[in-house]
């Protein structure tokens, strides 16, 4: 009678990480805690030590709209972003020309200049004296004016927004867009209903990005358009007058506010998975 051979269970051994994850994870624990901290800090001190003060900062009128006005040229700044930038990425990174580098070069430098620079620049040319505020001012003021406000951020968060959509154009294989057009498609229609849905995720990045961009600008605002105040505006002028006691309930306002739709955007524009590339 033979006897059944015996086999011995496999033994899986767990491999153990390597070194240079283990410094990658803990530097990236130290920038999440950075963050993280920095900001937690400012709003648990906040609601534990004073939050009539936070409520009543919720409850103020100044506040409120500053908030208000702060979302809203937000929106309309990447808007104009999106109307400007999507052309100008999809220009990028389909067409090979002379000097690309040079233009590439040149719609990222707001993103290195010192606000307070671009905000004394954008002042030139749109102010009262400026080269185009001058023969616009009988139609439109940025000068304390709401479209200098749109302007100040359109400025500075733009690029956001156009290097996110050409990298989005550029993971597209311009093969579905020549099989659109070689089925009688013209080019605005392949644009339209090939190359845009595909670049939907990247689209939405990139607003995301640019909209958080322009509500935080502060330096560049401040020069054109110090009135009417935004939110960032409101906590400068709140610290200088009344101090830290004053802007800090309208601070942690506006990060709570501003965070809250972040996250929620984000979560909606992760669930976009069928534009993902394969």
């Amino acid at each position: 009678m033979l006897k059944k051979k015996q086999t011995r269970p496999m033994l899986t051994s767990r491999k153990a990480p390597e070194p240079l994850m283990l410094v990658f994870l803990f530097l990236a624990l130290v920038l999440l805690l950075f963050v993280v901290v920095t900001l937690a800090n400012m709003v648990v001190e906040q609601v534990v030590t004073d939050l009539p003060a936070l409520i009543n900062a919720a409850c103020e009128k100044s506040v409120i709209k500053s908030i208000s006005l702060s979302m809203y040229a937000g929106l309309v700044a990447t808007l104009i972003s999106l109307v400007l930038g999507i052309p100008a990425a999809y220009i990028l990174a389909r067409k090979d020309f002379f000097a690309k580098g040079f233009v590439e070069s040149v719609l990222d430098i707001p993103v290195v200049v010192p606000h307070t620079v671009a905000g004394i620049a954008l002042l030139t040319i749109f102010g009262a004296n400026g080269l185009l505020g001058a023969p616009l001012e009988l139609y439109i003021q940025f000068r304390d004016a709401f479209a200098g406000i749109v302007i100040a951020m359109l400025f500075v968060s733009a690029p956001f927004l156009t290097n996110s959509v050409r990298e989005g154009f550029q993971n597209i294989d311009p093969r579905l867009e020549n099989t659109a057009r070689s089925l009688g498609a013209p080019m605005w229609k392949a644009f339209l209903f090939v190359t845009l849905p595909l670049a939907a995720r990247h689209i939405m990045a990139g607003s995301i990005m640019c909209w958080a961009r322009a509500i935080s600008e502060f330096g560049a605002v401040v020069i054109i358009a110090y009135y009417p105040m935004i939110g960032p505006t409101l906590v400068y002028d709140r610290y200088l007058s009344y101090g830290l006691s004053a802007s800090r309930p309208i601070a942690v306002l506006l990060i709570l506010v501003t965070l809250t739709i972040f996250i929620a955007v984000r979560l909606i524009s992760a669930g976009w998975r069928i534009y993902d590339k394969d």
